[in-house]
C-alpha cells in the first residue's frame, strides 16, 4: 500500500513520535545503513514501549500496510525500510541495565552492540556481539549472532535467557524456556518472523577490561599463504581467542601502517586473545615465523575498542550487498577460489571475512536452537560488496555473486548465515535452516503470525495449520 490514511489517529495512540513525509526530518528518519536502499515508508512510528508497538501493528494491519521493524537498520537489503509501509522504529529504546552479581543484562529492543558493550564492560563482562559496533543488537541476536567471542561464549542467541515480544495480534508476551518455550526456541536464530522483540535478557561472561589484538597484513601475492596460516591458527585456536581472516581488505589509514601502503588491498589475520598477554604472544608467534607480514600491529586494548576495530570498513551510508556460506574446512580448492577471484573486485571497500568457529559454538546441539547453520562447521564466510556509489556497487555485486557461486561447491551444506544474506528468497531461506528446522519454524510461525504480518525479513512462511490451532498459545 503506497498511502496510509488517518495518520493523525495514530499520533493520538502513541506516546512516541509519528513521522511522515511532511515532517522536516523524514529523510533522516527513514535512512538506513545501506545507502543504496532508497524506499519511502508512509509512516515511521518511533515507539517507546510495547504499547506503542501494539498500536502501530494494529494501525498498519487495519490499513493493510506492510510492516518493518527498525533496530540498528544495518541489514544490507534494507529490511527496515518498506516502500509505502509502516516502520516500527525502536531506536528510542536503547537502554541497557546490567546486574553484575547474576551476570545478566536487560537490553531494550533498539539497542546497538555498542550500547550493550559499553554497559557490560564496565563490570568486566560481555556477551558475543557482531564485528561492527553500530549494528542493531536485535537483528543480530535473532539471526544467531557471530562475533569475536563465539569460541568462548557461543552465539549471541545461545546466551538469550528471555525476551519481551509483541505479537501480530498485539499481545505482549514474556518468552523464556519456561514461558512459550516453542517461541523461545524460534527466537534463537529464526529472525524477526514471530513478532517485535522490545527487550532481551542475556547471560554475560567474564571478559576482563583488557584484551589483546594481533593484526598481520600481507600483499595480494601472498594471499594464499596468508589463508593457509589462518587455517593453521584456526586448527588449534583456544576457547579464549578469536580469529578473523580478511581477504581484499584495504590497509587502514593508521599510524602503524607505512604511509606507502595505506589504502592498499591485501590479506589480513586478526587474532584476538581474551586470556593473558603471554597466552596471546604464544598464539601469534607462529604467524610471524611462517611468513613475515608487510606490517603488524599487536596491542592490548579495551574490549569495546576491539568491537569497533572494523567499524571503518562499513561506514554509514555505504552501498552494500553481501552473501554468506559455511565451510567445513578451508581447503586448498577454497583457498584457490578466494585468491583467484579476489583481484576481480572493483571497489577498494569490498572484502571477504572468514570467521573461525568452534569451542562454545560447537557445544550446543544442532536442534537446541533455531540457528540456521550446522554446529559442526568450522568457518563462516561473508562476501561483502561495498562501495561509495551505486555504479561501483553494481560491478561488485556481480563479483560477490560470482565469488559466492564459486565457493558453493566447497561449502558445508547449501545454506548461509541469514544475517549476511542479501538475497533471501524462499529457496535460500529454506536452505539456510534445512528441512527439519524450517518445518518446525513454519509451524511456530503459523501459531503466532498466521497471516505473515512480519514478512520483511528472511521470511518463513506459516505452515497451513487449521485455524483452531492458531491464536493464543499456552506454554508447552
Amino acid at each position: 500500500m503506497t498511502q496510509i490514511l488517518g495518520i493523525d489517529v495514530l499520533r493520538t495512540q502513541l506516546a512516541g513520535r509519528v513521522i511522515d513525509k511532511f515532517d522536516f526530518d523524514y529523510d533522516t528518519a527513514r535512512a538506513v545503513w545501506n545507502g543504496g536502499i532508497d524506499r519511502h515508508p508512509a509512516v515511521i512510528a518511533r515507539c517507546t514501549g510495547p504499547s506503542d508497538v501494539a498500536a502501530a501493528i494494529a494501525f498498519a494491519r487495519e490499513g493493510d500496510a506492510q510492516i518493518s521493524v527498525r533496530g540498528g537498520a544495518h541489514g544490507s537489503w534494507g529490511a527496515a525500510q518498506p516502500e509505502g509501509g509502516l516502520v516500527i522504529d525502536l531506536r528510542d529504546l536503547r537502554g541497557v541495565s546490567v546486574d553484575p552479581g547474576s551476570r545478566r543484562a536487560w537490553c531494550s529492543g533498539g539497542a546497538t552492540i555498542g550500547d550493550l558493550d559499553g554497559a557490560t564492560t564496565r563490570h568486566g563482562l560481555a556477551v558475543t556481539g557482531g564485528k561492527i559496533s553500530h549494528t542493531g543488537l536485535g537483528g543480530l541476536a535473532l539471526g544467531g549472532g557471530l562475533g569475536w567471542l563465539v569460541h568462548q561464549t557461543g552465539l549471541t542467541a545461545d546466551n538469550l535467557l528471555s525476551a519481551e515480544l509483541v505479537t501480530a495480534d498485539g499481545r505482549t508476551l514474556g518468552v523464556s524456556a519456561d514461558e512459550h518455550p516453542d517461541l523461545f526456541w524460534a527466537l534463537r536464530g529464526g529472525g524477526g518472523n514471530f513478532g517485535v522483540v522490545t527487550g532481551f535478557e542475556f547471560r554475560l561472561h567474564e571478559i576482563g577490561r583488557l584484551v589483546y589484538l594481533g593484526l598481520f597484513f600481507w600483499t595480494p601475492e601472498h594471499g594464499s599463504e596468508a589463508l593457509r596460516i589462518g587455517r593453521e591458527v584456526a586448527a588449534s585456536l583456544p576457547r579464549n581467542a578469536g580469529l578473523v581472516m580478511a581477504a581484499g581488505l584495504a590497509a587502514p589509514d593508521a599510524p602503524f601502517v607505512p604511509v606507502a601502503y595505506r589504502g592498499t588491498p591485501g590479506y589480513g589475520l586478526m587474532i584476538a586473545g581474551f586470556g593473558s598477554a603471554l597466552e596471546h604472544h604464544r598464539l601469534i608467534a607462529p604467524v610471524r615465523q611462517a611468513l613475515p607480514p608487510l606490517f603488524e600491529f599487536v596491542t592490548p586494548l579495551p574490549y569495546v575498542e576491539l568491537q569497533k576495530a572494523l567499524d571503518d570498513t562499513a561506514p554509514w551510508g555505504s552501498h552494500a550487498y553481501d552473501e554468506s556460506l559455511y565451510l567445513q574446512e578451508l581447503s586448498e580448492d577454497a583457498i584457490s577460489v578466494l585468491s583467484e577471484n579476489m583481484p576481480r573486485k572493483s571497489s577498494l571497500m569490498s572484502f571477504i571475512t572468514i570467521l573461525s568457529l568452534g569451542g562454545a559454538f560447537a557445544d550446543v546441539g544442532e536442534q537446541e536452537t533455531a540457528f540456521g547453520g550446522s554446529r559442526l562447521t568450522r568457518f563462516v564466510v561473508n562476501v561483502t560488496a561495498i562501495a561509495p556509489d551505486a555504479e561501483l556497487l553494481a560491478t561488485d555485486r556481480a563479483w560477490a555473486r560470482s565469488m559466492w557461486q564459486a565457493l558453493v561447491p566447497h561449502a558445508s551444506g547449501s545454506g548461509g548465515y541469514v544475517n549476511a544474506m542479501a538475497d533471501s528468497d524462499a529457496d535460500r531461506v529454506r536452505a539456510a535452516y534445512g528441512p527439519t528446522k524450517y518445518q518446525r519454524l513454519a509451524g511456530i510461525k503459523a501459531r503466532y503470525d498466521p497471516d505473515n504480518v512480519f514478512r520483511m525479513n528472511a521470511n518463513i512462511k506459516p505452515a497451513p495449520l487449521p485455524r483452531c490451532l492458531t491464536g493464543r498459545i499456552e506454554p508447552e
